[in-house]
């Protein structure tokens, strides 16, 4: 049986049934190949596990000097901070960017299939994204660097903050003014498929739950897409429960904003009747008013950045865990019935 690591173009063509050239054509998407077998093509060299080798891609023409950036969702600030702040190191070395959007399940897929047998970067990023454990296997077939920003994926070289932390430091605070009654709005990238930082936020949301010597309640735990608009009706279903939540805290301060409008919809008021913890400290989170836990995003992307250079150069590097701090802001204050004593 032919290991992994014996597989080359020869494989691929036997199989297929065609020149080891129109192989080499299909692969690096070149012209001169039908559509029909060159699909063919990416197919067996999937189920083959077969890559192009860095050493076979320097013969053909030397390294891509390009690192590619795979995101979920550019128009979000976490993303679109973290990408310009990558983006901004590679370029000081002189080193292009290719973005990857893998906007949705399929499209992410996709790129894992594809990448493997197209290898157009040297270098791929990863910056917070939601990964199945298939996915994750294959990342040690895509026979280029891999780094994780803002989080982390089995033993890739990774930078990222505590996220337990960040939601327990947030939990602490509300607990310390009074709260008792405490929700939690989670957040969700391509609809049920939870990712790391909210399981992780959640369980820090729990046992600070726990610590304080509160109930988990199962009511209080609501789940949405990763959108303001969504965080606006988390907050409306939060306050419709019987005995609703006098504090929510949420994913992201995005979330949180959404939240904050919900509230007011309904003839609330922030934080007088309702307390609103976000995580992340957006650029409109001061203007907002917006309690929050700030994370360095763009530490982050930097250190990522770096990490992927060192890796090029063959070089080792160290995990990394940033600090996190939290800042307090109008959309915090005592509970109603603590206000009113």
């Amino acid at each position: 049986m032919v290991s992994r690591n014996e597989i080359n173009m020869a494989d691929v063509a036997q199989r297929a049934g065609v020149s080891v050239a129109t192989v080499s054509r299909a692969l690096r998407g070149l012209p001169g190949v039908g559509e029909a077998t060159r699909t063919r093509i990416l197919e067996i060299a999937e189920e083959l596990a077969y890559v192009i080798s860095p050493e076979a891609s320097r013969l053909s023409g030397g390294p891509t000097r390009r690192v590619g950036v795979v995101v979920p969702a550019t128009e979000k600030w976490f993303y679109g901070e973290m990408l310009a702040a990558i983006e901004r190191r590679l370029r000081a070395a002189d080193l292009d960017v290719l973005l990857y959007q893998v906007s949705d399940v399929a499209v992410r897929s996709r790129f894992f299939r594809e990448l493997p047998t197209r290898r157009k970067v040297d270098a791929v990023v990863l910056i917070a994204l939601p990964l199945p454990q298939q996915e994750v296997d294959r990342l040690d077939h895509l026979g280029v660097e891999v780094v994780v920003a803002g989080g982390r994926i089995r033993d890739f070289p990774h930078v990222e903050v505590d996220d337990r932390a960040i939601a327990r430091t947030a939990v602490e605070h509300l607990v310390g003014l009074g709260h008792s009654r405490i929700a939690m709005v989670r957040a969700t990238i391509y609809g049920d498929e939870h990712w790391a930082p909210d399981t992780l936020r959640l369980e820090g949301y729990l046992a600070g739950l726990t610590e304080a010597g509160l109930p988990h309640r199962e009511e209080y735990v609501v789940s949405v897409p990763f959108t303001p608009t969504d965080g606006a009706a988390a907050a409306e279903q939060l306050r419709s429960l019987p005995e609703p939540p006098t504090a929510i805290l949420c994913f992201s301060d995005e979330v949180a904003f959404g939240a904050m409008q919900g509230l007011r919809a309904l003839g609330l008021r922030v934080p007088e009747d309702v307390s609103v913890v976000g995580i992340d400290d957006h650029p409109l989170a001061e203007v907002m008013g917006l309690t929050t836990v700030r994370q360095d995003v763009a530490a982050q992307g930097e250190l990522a950045a770096e990490m992927a250079l060192l890796r090029l150069d063959h070089r080792r590097v160290e995990d990394v865990v940033l600090s996190h701090e939290l800042v307090v802001r109008s959309s915090t204050a005592p509970p109603p019935e603590r206000a009113d004593a």
